[in-house]
């Protein structure tokens, strides 16, 4: 038996709602000294937890965009959402880094647009 949220057919499986336990398993395992165990329950409790949260961030976010006519949600959107929601600190950090990760993506367009131009 799968189990499904919602009773209509348009419900979403529980595994598509949830992320994958080895991904939230590794992630817990990163901040804990080496030879910690976590427990099945543990990480199926801290599995709903963080989809439950990414599920509120994305929804505050979509809203936004909503709200904006605009039909793609960004970083920026969710950088927005968390600080709405009360998360300054996380927002902050995560601004940061997608600072860091445009420039390095703008740096590779760059190589690859160089690239194209050195072969032509």
């Amino acid at each position: 038996m799968e189990d499904n949220i919602g009773s209509d057919e348009g419900s979403i499986k529980e595994q598509d709602r949830l992320l994958p336990i080895a991904n939230v398993g590794r992630i817990m395992k990163q901040v804990l000294p080496p030879n910690a165990k976590i427990s099945k329950q543990t990480k199926e409790t801290m599995q709903e937890c963080v989809s439950e949260f990414i599920g509120f961030v994305t929804s505050e976010a979509s809203e936004k965009c909503r709200k904006e006519r605009r039909k793609t949600v960004n970083g920026d959107d969710i950088c927005c959402a968390m600080e709405t929601m009360g998360f300054d600190d996380y927002a902050g950090l995560l601004r940061r880094y997608l600072h860091i990760y445009r420039g390095l993506e703008g740096e590779k367009a760059n190589q690859v647009k160089a690239m194209n131009n050195t072969q032509q």
